[in-house]
């Protein structure tokens, strides 16, 4: 085999996949089409759950060294009120306002540091899958495609996927029929910000002094995502929508976009994966697709390393599909019923109905539970995969509360504990030796740690051991205090999910 895992596209969600599986011993290789990265700023929001998947990895220093938190975000242009991070329970309450260049930039030197081999001006252009492996063909341009043999192949090459389209997989959904204009600008009147902000454009200051303004015009409502933007154009829309061009010059990056929302009919097709935007796009309303991307990466590179390495539970890979697709399906749907708040009030028949509703929306937005309930939902902080069996603790498949710990070597975060990459069995009932006997081939896989006190939490009362899951969700959880019954139930946690090797090809 050439590389056990070939990930197409060096996008966030092919970068930070790629993290995930060199972090876990898998010899990995990245393609991109780009001779070179993007420069232009793109995607520029990372929400609570990404800033909490960072953090797991010991990755979210970096990116708070360089981007700028804000509060809250945007559910839908033209209401008032915005979703408030700050009252969601975990410690990384805000958005950061990041270019996806430097997302980019910073999970492209984690690779390296981790050996994650990188070619540009590589595209995969076909595949084909057997029962041992793939074979993507990649040209370099002109001449004929070389072979790459892997293991597994995954598409993270965007909307367009090769790899999706190559392995098979539809992609249905829905057209464009609308597109916005974002653009990027050295110069701006900062006094005009609150002026454009209240007739529904949003503003937003990046790094480096530049400005972003995305605007939704009426009378361009129609207009394809194929043509291109001007800055003539951008101005005039501004006028039109705010009454001020808010001073725009120098523009840097002008681009258009449009509300054309596909989701994958599978997320797997026997070695070929897909993640980001291969699996699902959709309007970019409330900044969710970049972080469902990192979501989707996060979720299956430990899954697929534990397939490579030959020590997955049955089944392991199958619930990449089985978690993730509705997952995707609820973005998806979501950010339809959002487009559909931005468009109604700008279409001159839904105008007056339209704007009661963004009324009446703005006035649930100002009850905290519906706030709290949307901007879990918007950050991914309630995501919650499916239970492994009926009798399951209800927390498992939930989000792993980032507890403070204080534990025999001093005192801790949970996500602090989970920077390598590995299960975490955590015994918050003080007691407990590091590995049970017969547990010690498991070492490499799960790493136990006795708190002998921690931070209290509503949904932990009574809660005596936890096995964390690479990702940051609950595998096993358990109240039982007996201590044979709790024996046993852990060896068969355990068992179920960090089995012994049975072939290790790392």
């Amino acid at each position: 085999m050439d590389t056990k895992v070939l990930v197409v596209g060096a996008g966030p969600t092919g970068l930070l996949l790629a993290c995930e599986l060199a972090l876990a011993g898998v010899r990995t290789q990245v393609i991109d089409k780009r001779e070179d990265p993007h420069r232009e700023s793109r995607a520029l929001n990372l929400h609570p759950r990404s800033m909490e998947l960072m953090d797991m990895r010991g990755l979210a220093g970096r990116f708070l060294a360089v981007g700028r938190t804000v509060p809250g975000w945007q559910f839908a242009a033209g209401l008032r009120r915005r979703l408030d991070f700050t009252a969601l329970d975990t410690r990384h309450s805000y958005a950061l306002l990041l270019a996806q260049s430097r997302t980019e930039e910073l999970l492209s030197e984690r690779a390296r540091e981790l050996g994650v081999e990188f070619h540009r001006g590589r595209e995969a252009v076909g595949l084909r899958q057997d029962a041992t492996g793939v074979d993507v063909e990649v040209s370099e341009g002109e001449g004929r495609p070389l072979t790459v043999r892997c293991a597994y192949a995954v598409g993270c090459d965007g909307g367009r996927s090769i790899v999706r389209q190559a392995g098979g997989i539809g992609f249905p959904g829905t057209d464009e029929s609308m597109t916005a204009v974002v653009g990027d600008f050295a110069k701006a009147d900062h006094s005009c910000n609150e002026q454009a902000r209240r007739h529904g454009v949003l503003v937003a200051r990046l790094e480096a002094g530049l400005t972003r303004f995305v605007v939704m015009d009426p009378q361009r409502l129609r207009v394809p995502s194929t043509e291109p933007v001007t800055v003539e154009e951008f101005r005039s829309s501004l006028i039109r929508v705010c009454g001020t061009d808010c001073g725009i010059g120098e523009p840097r990056w002008l681009s258009r976009f449009g509300n054309t929302t596909r989701l994958a009919e599978t997320y797997r097709r026997g070695r070929v994966l897909l993640a980001g935007d291969a699996a699902h796009i959709h309007f970019p309303v409330g900044a969710q697709g970049l972080n469902t991307g990192l979501q989707d990466a996060m979720n299956l590179g430990w899954k697929l390393a534990a397939t490579v390495r030959g020590w997955a539970p049955p089944g392991l890979l199958d619930t990449y599909h089985a978690e993730r697709h509705p997952v995707g399906h609820a973005v998806t749907s979501g950010t339809r019923a959002q487009a559909l708040l931005v468009e109604l009030p700008l279409t001159e028949q839904y105008r007056y109905p339209a704007t009661l509703l963004c009324t009446l929306l703005d006035d649930l937005l100002a009850m905290k539970d519906v706030n709290r309930y949307l901007a879990a939902r918007i950050s991914a902080l309630d995501t919650a995969y499916p239970a492994t069996s009926p009798d399951a603790d209800p927390l498992v498949g939930r989000r792993m509360p980032d507890l403070g710990l204080t534990i025999p070597t001093g005192w801790a975060h949970v996500y602090g504990l989970l920077h390598d990459g590995r299960f975490l069995l955590l015994r918050l009932n003080g007691q407990g030796s590091a590995l049970d006997p017969g547990d010690t081939d498991r070492a490499h896989r799960a790493r136990t740690v006795t708190a002998v006190r921690h931070d209290e939490h509503p949904d932990l009362d009574g809660v005596r051991e936890i096995l964390v899951r690479p990702d940051g969700h609950i595998a096993w959880a358990t109240r039982t205090t007996e201590p044979r019954a709790l024996h046993a139930e852990r060896a068969e946690a355990l068992d179920a999910w960090t089995r012994t090797p049975s072939l290790d090809n790392g």
